[in-house]
């Protein structure tokens, strides 16, 4: 079983991308800040919309600060190496995922495709970080890789976890792999480049 087959994900990066970053080290650092940056957020926002679910609250409140560490963590790294912090990009991974989300209609439904959501982000994040991990020269930055893969696997699971936690767990997989199917289609349609993340 390989190791993207662990995280559910159908298509593989393209394994150009790492090569493509290795020689982008300011520009996918710079997409990597801002990604951290924007799950603390995105994290904060699921608590505001659901504060009701106490599980909810309880296991991503840990993991704003988390993901704000990782934010900083990646800044300083990049201070390190002289490297500027450069402009937030739009997101268009991210972006073609929630065209594809339930907006209206029942909530459990909405909510559920929230989750799933941040899931496929966590699990690609972790993919790529795993990448990075492996590939690059830099033996410092492979660790540093390996650390953040292994965080996002975390996140990735504990999604998973919080849907199952509150819809039935057939509605939950059924839907999982209509976005695992989307996720791919996506995926083979964006272009590949190094400068960022996803």
């Amino acid at each position: 079983m390989s190791k993207v087959s662990i995280l559910g994900l159908h298509l593989p990066s393209d394994p150009r991308w790492v090569n493509l970053a290795a020689i982008s080290l300011e520009e996918v650092l710079t997409d990597h800040a801002f990604c951290e940056q924007k799950a603390a957020t995105s994290c904060i926002s699921l608590i505001q919309r659901y504060p009701h679910r106490d599980r909810l609250v309880q296991e991503l409140a840990p993991i704003v600060t988390e993901e704000w560490g990782h934010f900083r963590q990646v800044l300083a790294e990049m201070k390190k190496r002289g490297f500027q912090l450069g402009k937030q990009r739009k997101d268009l991974y991210v972006n073609a995922l929630m065209l594809h989300q339930n907006k209206g209609g029942d909530p459990d439904t909405v909510f559920l495709d929230r989750l799933l959501t941040f899931a496929l982000i966590e699990a690609r994040s972790c993919e790529r970080f795993r990448l990075l991990s492996e590939e690059l020269e830099d033996e410092y930055l492979r660790e540093f890789y390996r650390k953040f893969m292994i965080s996002e696997a975390g996140h990735y699971r504990l999604f998973i976890d919080l849907a199952n936690e509150y819809l039935p767990e057939e509605k939950v997989r059924a839907r999982w792999q209509e976005w695992l199917t989307i996720e791919a289609d996506i995926m083979d349609k964006m272009e590949v480049r190094g400068d960022r993340i996803h």
